[in-house]
């Protein structure tokens, strides 16, 4: 089983990769296409709606056809569509690209959880978060190998075709320890397919949507709060969500510990409580230090929520279509939740629409319990 895990890593790093090379090169793109923030916009709109297409329907293709078949299809379709990003002569083919790529990205991105969720299971560990940190730690190398190819003078669409190689072969060698988690999925006594609809699923799905709110809000306007809210320097802002960053990456990397400690639901609540502390440092903390520790305990309050979710929704009689559900509602909110934060920030101010995440994060914290490990009933049996 720590193969399996092992390949479920690289994947799951890999995949951080592909985003973190798309992300270090924008700045690039956009000064050789010649468009501006607006424009980039819809372009970026193109990929999130790629993405929510093919997320839903993924756990059914799962089922069909198994997370490491599917895996090893959308990747290549996906570091192709980044490739061809690179090389888009205008607005519309960039968008086509980036369409292309949320809609294999967001698809790979369900398969992979799938497979995770499947290997816990079968282990009767919680290797999960170490999963998500993997994808943290592949995006911050793709992000730190795309400033190293602009400092050296490399084009966008060299180095992003040698990004999408370098990530596709690092897939592949993860594929190779990928289990066939078709072979243990449960049916039921009368062989008809189960509702993967309850009241359990629909709160862990309300558990994720508040959570990745408050993560996607932080990523989008913590720093330019941090600046023009508390009046830090732009380099001191930006400290504030790297402390963020790190805090998240740092968190899944101890939350199987802490899940083995705590429970699944223990550590889950105990993180949204430092997360509401947190969130409240950073918006009214009247200096820096504060503010960044604020920024610290809000990465740690709401690292584990969406593997835990992951997690708990792969436990339920239909894992596949679950984990769907739940993804699409984690890239949801985080594409919707801080354009709405935006919008209400020109009603009540920025600092006031800020504070209202630490509600949802409240939320998170009132319903852990239904994110509690379930027995599981055998059949994650070990296949391959």
């Amino acid at each position: 089983m720590n193969r399996a895990a092992l390949g479920t890593a690289l994947v799951f790093t890999a995949s951080g990769a592909v985003v973190g090379g798309w992300v270090s090169r924008i700045p690039a793109v956009v000064e050789r296409l010649g468009i501006g923030p607006g424009e980039l916009g819809r372009a970026l709109l193109a990929l999130g709606l790629g993405s929510l297409v093919s997320m839903p329907v993924t756990g059914h293709a799962c089922r069909r056809f198994g997370s490491r078949a599917w895996v090893a299809g959308t990747a290549v379709v996906a570091v192709a569509a980044l490739a061809a990003a690179g090389l888009a002569g205008g607005l519309w083919t960039l968008a086509g690209a980036l369409f292309v790529l949320g809609l294999a990205y967001g698809s790979w991105d369900v398969a992979m959880n799938v497979q995770g969720s499947f290997v816990d299971r079968t282990a009767g560990r919680e290797w999960m978060p170490r999963y998500h940190a993997c994808w943290s730690l592949g995006s911050i190398g793709g992000a730190a190998a795309g400033s190293l190819a602009a400092r050296a003078g490399l084009g966008a669409a060299p180095h992003l075709a040698i990004a999408a190689v370098v990530s596709l072969a690092v897939t592949y060698a993860g594929l190779a320890l990928y289990l066939d988690e078709r072979a243990a999925a449960p049916a039921a006594a009368d062989g008809r397919p189960r509702a993967p609809m309850s009241r359990a699923l629909l709160l862990i799905g309300l558990i994720t949507l508040c959570a990745t709110v408050a993560e996607g809000a932080a990523g989008d306007w913590l720093a330019l709060y941090l600046d023009t809210g508390r009046g830090l320097s732009q380099a001191s802002a930006a400290l504030g969500y790297t402390v963020f960053a790190t805090a998240m990456t740092a968190g899944r990397f101890a939350g199987s510990a802490a899940v083995a400690r705590l429970g699944r639901s223990g550590a889950v609540r105990l993180g949204a409580l430092l997360g509401v502390a947190g969130i409240v440092a950073a918006v009214l903390a009247p200096a820096a230090a504060p503010a960044y520790a604020g920024a610290l305990l809000w990465g740690l309050g709401v690292c584990l929520v969406f593997p835990a979710a992951v997690s708990a929704a792969g436990e339920t009689d239909r894992p596949a279509e679950a984990i769907a559900l739940v993804t699409s509602i984690g890239y949801g909110s985080i594409l919707v939740g801080p354009p709405l934060i935006g919008a209400l920030a020109d009603v009540i101010g920025l600092g006031r629409s800020l504070l209202g995440l630490a509600g949802l994060v409240a939320v998170v914290a009132a319903l852990a319990p239904v994110l509690h490990r379930r027995a599981q009933d055998g059949s994650a049996s070990m296949a391959r």
